[in-house]
């Protein structure tokens, strides 16, 4: 962001306010209010995993009556690792082994990687009220929420040093078991039975240098039946950095805006969910530095057909979409919901759900101009898609709606216009009443049911449905719903 960086947060409070606990990007501190004594790093332990292997540690609250942290060494934390994206609960237990080395007894801390045995997202733990007995949920992109059942923590390390060597991390053969609960967790539910009647998906952490020469990654889901010897179908569905959930489930339901990643990878799409790494003042380049890479990048690997490549995006994501096809013409066809077509206007715009004048997010947040309009214009136009429109070939649909409370639905009507103007290909879908994203159920599966006409369409080389042909004129907006195919 454009701004200071944000707290990671505070943790608790001990009894009589002795002391209180923050986080930093990985791990807990105790701090004394009166600044009297040195911070204190809750763990060890926790703090190498942190440091070496990038792994966070938030507690989780089993007690929800409980006021004051008290006793550290019997929490439960929440464990993140950002490199590989797995998740776990962990008892907070201190693992050390003690070495006899020429006499002396050096106690020495041994970083495991408490992950590697479940690689699956953790989440919604509950605690009984009077054992160590917890539930808890486990999932990945192949795998619905199942609860799970641990009521074990025992702790026991087994590791090998060889002969002649210190005792260091690098020089053990170290391995942790019944460590964290997913090694002991018991499944109670199968949730999704059915799921296996389908050519479900697979998903994997990709990596790519952009065009800035960082080296990024993103979210490669590919189908069920896919074959390498193939050339696929590739859509790029992108906010800012969505790696981190790599091992969510998505529910294949009709979605309020999103792309609906299970239902198009299942018909034979390799879908990209790219990160993305911003530079202040130009957000707009920043997108086509890490979305056009990573789309490259798979078409280099030899499985996405170079010609049938598409785009979806929603808010942050529509607008990025917007300002990507007047960038290149590498994309055959783009979808945009609720995108800001003309920073200038749009700075000035009301937020209507709460009332907020839009300026502060250009200048500090999510935008991340980093200056007032009258500061540095020229960075509002460059990174404005309106202004550059005249070099769109790729067809483009736009969803805005009238009720949108976030991003005013002229910068839709902006959109349009212009690209009509231009003679572009451009369709635009307004659901009256509407909210930012779309809130009743007929219209998720109506846009669904779009979104695949639309990519099919230009992606697939299927038969376009008639409101993509002809169009549905107003007077018969819910009368003609144009969706039937000649």
């Amino acid at each position: 962001m454009a701004d200071f960086a944000a707290a990671y947060g505070v943790m608790g409070w001990s009894k009589n306010d002795e002391s209180f606990f923050v986080y930093d990007k990985y791990v807990p501190w105790k701090i004394n209010p009166k600044a009297d004594t040195t911070p204190l790093c809750m763990s060890e332990r926790n703090y190498i995993d942190g440091i070496i292997y990038q792994t966070t540690f938030r507690y989780i609250k089993t007690n929800k009556e409980e006021r004051f942290i008290k006793d550290y060494d019997s929490m439960v934390f929440k464990v993140f690792d950002h490199k590989n994206k797995k998740s776990s609960y962990q008892h907070n237990q201190q693992l050390f082994v003690t070495f006899s080395l020429k006499g002396k007894n050096i106690e020495q801390p041994i970083p495991v990687d408490i992950t590697d045995v479940f690689p699956l997202s953790c989440n919604n733990l509950i605690k009984s009220k009077d054992s160590l007995i917890y539930i808890f949920t486990n999932e990945s992109f192949n795998n619905a929420p199942d609860i799970f059942y641990c009521n074990s923590f025992n702790v026991s390390i087994a590791f090998n040093m060889n002969k002649g060597h210190d005792p260091s991390p690098e020089t053990m053969d170290t391995s942790m078991t019944n460590g964290s609960f997913n090694q002991n967790g018991i499944q109670l539910s199968d949730i999704n039975p059915q799921q296996k009647n389908y050519n479900w998906g697979t998903a994997e952490l990709y990596k790519w240098k952009a065009y800035n020469g960082k080296e990024t990654q993103g979210i490669v889901y590919k189908p069920e039946d896919y074959n390498p010897k193939k050339k696929y179908p590739l859509i790029c569905y992108f906010y800012e950095k969505l790696s981190d959930g790599l091992y969510n489930y998505i529910n294949p339901a009709p979605t309020p805006s999103r792309l609906n990643i299970p239902f198009f990878v299942s018909r034979g799409y390799i879908v990209l969910a790219p990160d993305i790494s911003y530079s202040i003042g130009h957000p707009g380049n920043s997108a086509y530095n890490y979305v056009a890479s990573g789309a490259r990048a798979l078409v280099k690997a030899g499985f996405v057909d170079s010609t049938k490549i598409g785009i979806q995006g929603q808010s942050w994501g529509g607008y990025q979409v917007a300002f990507l096809i007047t960038k290149t013409k590498l994309f055959k066809a783009a979808w945009a919901g609720a995108p800001v077509a003309n920073m200038t206007s749009a700075y000035g715009g009301i937020r209507w759900e709460s009332g907020l004048n839009r300026q502060f997010q250009y200048e500090k947040e999510q935008s991340r101009i980093g200056a007032t309009l009258w500061e540095k214009p020229q960075l509002y136009i460059e990174n404005s898609p309106l202004f550059h429109l005249n070099k769109v070939q790729t067809p483009l649909v736009i969803m805005h709606n009238d009720a949108d409370g976030a991003v005013p639905w002229y910068q839709g009507i902006e959109l349009f216009t212009a690209l009509k103007r231009l003679g572009k290909p451009v369709w635009m879908l307004n659901y009256n009443n509407e909210a930012h994203n779309l809130i009743e159920r007929k219209n998720r599966k109506d846009i669904q049911v779009r979104e695949q006409q639309f990519f099919d369409w230009q992606l697939k080389g299927e038969k376009p449905a008639k409101w993509l042909t002809e169009g549905v004129p107003a007077t018969e907006k819910g009368k003609d719903w144009g969706l039937q195919v000649d």
